[in-house]
Order: structure tokens, then sequence, then C-alpha cells
């Protein structure tokens, strides 16, 4: 008799394991995808993996829905260890259902959810669905609304992390833009609230599912998707470095790596920024030379360029850098990144990441189209978050800092901790040519050769004010540094800001230019 029920639950087991069935898991290795089953058992470490729910199914009668009950139904969800790592999982199975999300689809990823938020751990989401179910109405309308209020509560207090790994269509996108990462395969998944046959409808235009809201679109035009992926191995994989980076949740910090202070000059960052203060330079190789050696993980890699936003290590230390990158508008602010570098700071700060901001900034792009897309409260976002953060934080100009852009971005003004500078940087309201043409004008006017009177007044304003010695004399900077020496600078400024405190206003929360 004993024998007769372990039989049962072997072969129960077994079911579970299948899915949709194996002409459907054919189905999905021809469109080049893993199944949910071999995404968790790739993502988690070897043998950890332990399943929450795998009987589960739905408990729809309608529309013949009876008559085809699969185990799990369509969702894989539970908790293992990632690299060492408490972390909780749901991965959608496209072989049920085409992963369509019902009421108890739902019921199971918030199971996980609540385990993960009173746990204090990461939850993964490895999404696969075609959206609600439609044979279920609105309680799978219901379900999706019971996974977002989950996502809000969760937001800032443990990681959310969704990587989209086929369609995710309808309320399905929601999930994911409430979560901290979203992470897309090229050419197998796509996002968007509408497809392709319902713009077409309403809109009459002609577009695919790749156009409309593949990881290209994502992650170039749009700025949903923080990073691409070749294929689901390297997703995975993607999603696991992300990981090494983070804390388990907002109460602790990121474990440190063993680090010894050695030889620390970086020599080639004295000739990185050219002579000429117009000519563009990379700000990769700035943020390169001063990490540990092949550690920075770029976020929104591929979107508003002029601004880099990523993860990496400092002597061993886990930090957020923010960099202004004169490649792309000359490093220019504008709406794009000012949220891109907001939505980053707000991440590090809630989860306990020191922040590194890197300044080569002219000022906020100008324009008809910046100003009419709402630039002045875009601008806004980033000067919140940074003045919001608590976290230290660490500032070096790298060259120009100027206007409101040189208080935005992490000046000592709006909480910077230390500020350093290079002997080249350029602290100032405007260039030295906008600036002589306003304070110099009449006199530019009155002389024989304005042209020549106003490279004088040019050269004359840039050695007054064109430097970092006025604002080190105010104090705004803290050291002028000899680039070559900026790495050794900020290993021992994060190791002696690592136990700041700050006492904030008590407030429910502040109201963020959104």
């Amino acid at each position: 008799m004993e024998s007769n029920k372990f039989d049962i639950l072997n072969h129960k087991i077994a079911e579970s394991k299948l899915g949709g069935g194996e002409k459907r898991i054919a189905t999905q290795h021809a469109k080049k995808k893993l199944t949910a089953r071999e995404r968790i058992e790739y993502f988690f470490d070897e043998g950890s993996f332990e399943e929450i729910g795998a009987f589960v199914t739905h408990r729809t009668k309608d529309f013949g829905m009876d008559k085809e009950h699969y185990l799990g139904d369509g969702v894989i969800t539970g908790y293992g260890t990632v690299n060492g790592r408490l972390v909780y999982a749901f991965a959608q199975d496209f072989t049920v259902f085409g992963g369509a999300l019902s009421e108890t689809h739902a019921e199971k990823i918030c199971k996980v959810m609540d385990m993960a938020l009173k746990v204090g751990a990461p939850m993964i989401g490895l999404n696969d669905s075609g959206g609600a179910r439609i044979q279920e109405g609105v309680r799978s309308l219901g379900g999706y609304a019971d996974i977002f209020f989950r996502n809000v509560q969760a937001s800032g207090v443990i990681p959310q992390i969704s990587a989209i790994m086929g369609p995710c269509a309808g309320g399905a996108v929601y999930s994911p833009a409430m979560t901290d990462f979203t992470m897309m395969v090229e050419n197998t998944s796509y996002m968007f609230v509408t497809g392709p046959n319902v713009v077409k409808t309403v809109t009459n235009e002609e577009v695919t599912s790749e156009e409309l809201g593949g990881a290209s679109t994502h992650s170039t035009k749009s700025g949903v998707a923080h990073t691409t992926s070749a294929n689901d191995v390297e997703c995975l994989e993607d999603v696991k470095r992300l990981l090494s980076y983070i804390p388990q949740n907002n109460t602790e910090t990121v474990e440190d790596l063993p680090y010894e202070l050695g030889e620390e000059l970086r020599e080639q960052l004295n000739n990185i920024v050219p002579d000429n203060p117009n000519k563009p330079y990379d700000m990769h190789e700035v943020v390169n030379a001063i990490i540990d050696e092949e550690t920075f993980f770029e976020i929104h890699k591929n979107y508003a360029e002029n601004i880099i936003v990523g993860f990496a290590r400092i002597g061993g230390k886990s930090v957020g850098v923010v960099a202004n990158n004169p490649m792309f508008l000359a490093g220019c602010l504008d709406v794009n990144s000012s949220i891109k570098a907001a939505r980053f700071t707000r991440f590090c700060d809630a989860f306990n990441i020191p922040l590194l901001v890197l300044v080569d900034v002219p000022g906020f792009l100008p324009g008809t189209d910046q100003e009419w897309n709402g630039i002045i409260v875009h601008g806004a976002k980033l000067l919140y978050a940074l003045s919001e953060a608590t976290v230290p934080k660490v500032t070096v100009i790298t060259r120009k800092a100027y206007g409101g852009a040189y208080d935005v971005m992490n000046s000592k003004h709006i909480g910077a901790d230390m500020n350093f500078a290079w002997p080249g940087a350029e602290i100032a309201v405007m260039g030295a040519k906008g600036a002589s043409e306003i304070i110099f004008k009449k006199e530019i006017a009155e002389a024989a050769d304005p042209a020549a009177k106003l490279l004088e007044k040019e050269a004359e304003y840039a050695e007054k004010f064109a430097n970092p010695y006025r604002a080190a004399q105010r104090g705004f900077i803290d050291e002028v540094i000899f680039p070559q020496d900026t790495r050794r600078k900020l290993i021992k400024a994060f190791k002696m800001l690592e136990n700041k405190v700050v006492d904030t206003p008590k407030r429910k929360h502040g109201n963020i230019p959104l």
C-alpha cells in the first residue's frame, strides 16, 4: 500500500516537471528558448532549489477549462541559493497556456513574494507569458493587481529583478516596470501594453512585435530595459552578476571582497582629458582606470549615453557609478539622462550602495525639444535623488562643471561627502566665452577690434574662474588632486565613510518631481 502512495507521488512529481508536455517543450527549444524549469536549474546553485506549489492547478470551469489541467498552473515558484545567497524566484512556463496568468498562478507568485519580503532576500521574476488568462476574466486581472501591490510594498526593501525571456504583454509589463531592474533577451523577448494588432486597429500603424517592444527598442529608445543579452543563458548570468553588487535587503550592505591597499597610481589618467576643452573623450576610460579591474557592470548602456551609470568595485567595495560622458551631447544633462541617473541613484541609496559621481558637464541641453519635454522637472529628479541620498557620496570633477549642472552633479552643497577636482577642472557659472560676452559686452563693443578684445577678456576670465581653485578656497572642493592619484584617494575616502550615518527629518515620504 505504501509503495502505491509513493508511486502516486512520483507520478505527480514527474507530471509537474513536464509542464505542457514534450511537444510544447520542443516548440520552446525550437525558438532557441530554455523552458522555465531549465532556467531555474541553470540559475540556482546545483541542487539548492526548493519548489513551492508544484501541484497547484487552476479552478476555472468555463470554456472547457475543466478538462485541461496542468500541475503547477504555468509557473514554477520557490527558493534556493545563487552563489551561496538565498534568493526567491518565479519562472513562468510558456508551455502551459502560453504562460498566461490565472488566479492560482498569481497566488503562487504572491506567496513567494511574501516570503521574500518576510525573510529579506532578493526576488527574481523570469517572465515568459502571453498576459492575463482570458478565460478567467477579472480574476486574472485581480491576480495581476495582487502582484503589483506586492511589488510596491517590496520596493526599496528587497531587490527585485525582472528577466523578460519571452512575450510580456498587457498587464504583465507593469510588474517588471515596478521592479528595480528589467533585463531582456534579444530577438526572443518583447514588452508592450498593446500588441501590434491593436496598434494597427487603433492607429493604423504597421509594426512588428520586435519593432514595437523588442529588446533593442527598449534598450535604446524607451529605456525600459536596463540590460540586454544574446540568449537565455547570458541573461541568467547577467542576473547573477548584478546580484553580486547588491545586498540581500535594505538593512544590509554588500559584502566587501578582500583587498589590500597597494601601488594605486594610474598614470594613464594624467593624459585622458584633452588640452582642448571642447574636444571629447570617453569617460569609460576614466571609470575603468579608477575601479578594480574588469568589475564595471554598466546599466542602460545604450540609452541616454551622455551619462554612464553602473556598478563596480573599488578596493573590493561595491559602488554605484554616475558619470557624465563628453562623447555624447558633450556630456550635457537632458531629459533621458537625468531620469536614468536619478533612478539609478535612488536604487543605490535604498540599498546602501555608496555613490561615485564623475563630473564633466557643460550644463543642461538647451532647445525647444528639451524645454517642451519638461527638462525643468526631469532635471530636478536627479537633483532630488542626489540630495535625498544618504549613502557615502564622493565626487570627482575631471573637467567642466558649469552652471546649475555643477549643483546637480553631487556638489558639496547638496550633501556630497568628499569632492575632488583635477587641476584642469573648470568650475564656473558658464564657459569663458559666454561669460565674457555678458560681463564685458560694452567694453568689447567699444573696442577697435571687438574680436581681439573678446579673446583677451576670455583669457582673463578663464584664468580667474575656469579652474578649481576658487571653489577650493571656499571649501566647495575638498582637494585638488593629480589625476593619477584618483583611485588611491577614492579607496581611502570610501573606507573612511563606511560608517556614515545621517539623521533625516521624520516624514512619510518626499514628493519627488515625477
